[in-house]
């Protein structure tokens, strides 16, 4: 708008619709100019809206929700509209442009997601508290030790994860709890089924909190009994790369600069095949948000982005590990966010 490439933006994706301005429900649009903003909603939401923004004039629709924001447009005379093409689908943007005849669209990529990048110290609080809120409820899961992971299946210890994040302020979990026994664990999106877990088996728990909307992202890997030898191996491996990459997150570095300190500890392991995805992403209202640690991604790091640093190896047939944290680019560096012990042998369950 600034450049005069449009007169307002429509923004569609949830999360941008919250952060831009802080109406927490769904089925919901924002108009954006210079001037004003505009919320489109419908009556399920009216309430809502007030309570919400109640700086935001909100629209109240009773029909198409096209028809609204063709209505709106109208009244303010825009001729040149922003839309998001990550959110909106081909048979909206059909709609519009049957609707919109007099308004010229022009499609956006991730100039608004990348707004969300840099975090303000409301936001901070919030990831802080989201991580907090996890890692008690982990603690909590792992005092019971071995006997609480024995003969109970993947399913169930994620189900008692996330109730223990969810009586510990969380409105939810980031997202499907990860727990895979043996060598489940060799795969990285594992979803929990009902292996039981057995005496001996390496169990990787991926998983996180929301609080106040913002998202935490960790795993960590525990020993039922004793540590198995191969994975005991790799574990070694992984906690020297993600120290690595930790270590190279700074003001100025490249996303994909991170990514190559810790592939490479992996790679000079000989297990570089092995580390089959980027190092971390953004985290904030979305569990996957930019930036992105990836080896191609050019992106430079900026104080105040919160990322993960999550290098794994996965063996098929034999298991995985990954080791994950949640930091914040600072000046001079990068500060954990997380607290949660990374010593093999404190994750061994007695």
């Amino acid at each position: 708008m600034r450049n005069g490439e449009v007169d307002a933006m429509l923004l569609t994706e949830p999360h941008n619709v919250r952060y831009c301005s802080g109406f927490t429900g769904e089925d919901s649009y924002l108009l954006v100019d210079r001037r004003w903003v505009r919320l489109l909603t419908d009556g399920r939401f009216a309430e809502q809206a007030r309570i919400d923004c109640p700086h935001i004039k909100a629209v109240i629709r009773k029909g198409k929700m096209v028809d609204a924001i063709a209505e709106v447009l109208s009244d303010l005379k825009i001729r040149r509209l922003g839309i998001e093409g990550n959110s909106v689908t081909v048979s909206f943007q059909a709609e519009l442009d049957s609707v919109l005849k007099r308004v010229r669209i022009k499609t956006f990529g991730d100039e608004i997601d990348s707004l969300r990048q840099v975090k303000d110290g409301g936001e901070l609080a919030a990831i802080r508290k989201a991580v907090r809120v996890a890692e008690r409820a982990f603690r909590t899961l792992i005092a019971g030790g071995a006997r609480k992971f024995v003969g109970r299946s993947e399913r169930q210890i994620a189900a008692d994860l996330e109730y223990l994040m969810r009586q510990g302020g969380a409105s939810g979990a980031s997202f499907e709890t990860i727990v895979a026994a043996g060598d489940n664990s060799a795969l990285p999106h594992y979803r929990p089924g009902g292996r039981r877990i057995r005496r001996g088996d390496a169990v990787l728990i991926d998983f996180g909190a929301v609080v106040n909307g913002y998202c935490s992202d960790l795993t960590r890997v525990v020993f039922v009994g004793r540590i198995p030898l191969r994975i005991a191996r790799i574990y070694k491996v992984v906690l020297r790369g993600q120290s690595a990459g930790i270590g190279a997150i700074r003001p100025g570095a490249t996303c994909a600069s991170a990514d190559a300190a810790a592939r490479g500890v992996i790679a000079a392991a000989g297990y570089g095949e092995a580390f089959a995805h980027g190092l971390g992403h953004g985290i904030g209202l979305a569990v996957h948000e930019l930036p992105h640690l990836g080896r191609k991604v050019e992106k430079t790091l900026r104080p105040g982005m919160v990322v993960t640093v999550e290098p794994g190896i996965y063996l098929p047939g034999i298991g995985g590990v990954r080791i994950e944290d949640d930091v914040v680019v600072v000046p001079g560096g990068a500060k954990r966010l997380s607290t949660l012990s990374r010593r093999m042998e404190d994750m061994v369950l007695r």
